[in-house]
């Protein structure tokens, strides 16, 4: 296992992370890679790379979807982040990539996205290949 480690700026934030988990697969062959989230704020997702307009408008969506004003009643010692248990539970934390020759197996426009709902924060995300 590989782990990622990264650091969010805001509290809603989708970041880029393809790159880095190629890097943590390094050639390995297996059947498929699981990119999995060991946080209960954060989520893991795989959508298009290439327009970041769309990353702003997904990280809008997410605080529409699971909305601040739904009278929630969990308090963190942060302060009340029920809505970004919510978000990452609609999300999920992980995903399974199939791997091609030791590739990722993603489509021309797909990337691997770390879903911060809950930042600023420190972050980590586990890399795994199976065989």
């Amino acid at each position: 296992m590989h782990e990622i480690k990264l650091s969010t700026q805001r509290k809603t934030q989708l970041v880029d992370i393809t790159d880095k988990v190629r890097e943590a697969l390094n050639g390995d062959d297996g059947a498929a890679l699981l990119v999995y989230v060991p946080h209960t704020t954060a989520a893991v997702t795989i959508n298009e790379k290439i327009d970041p307009e769309l990353v702003k408008d997904l990280e809008g969506a997410f605080e529409r979807v699971v909305g601040n004003d739904w009278g929630w009643t969990h308090d963190d010692k942060d302060g009340p982040n029920g809505p970004s248990h919510g978000r990452a539970s609609v999300v999920g934390p992980q995903v399974l990539v199939p791997l091609r020759g030791g590739k990722l197996g993603l489509g021309t426009y797909q990337g691997i996205f770390f879903c911060e709902f809950d930042g600023p924060r420190q972050r980590s995300v586990f890399v795994s290949v199976l065989q």
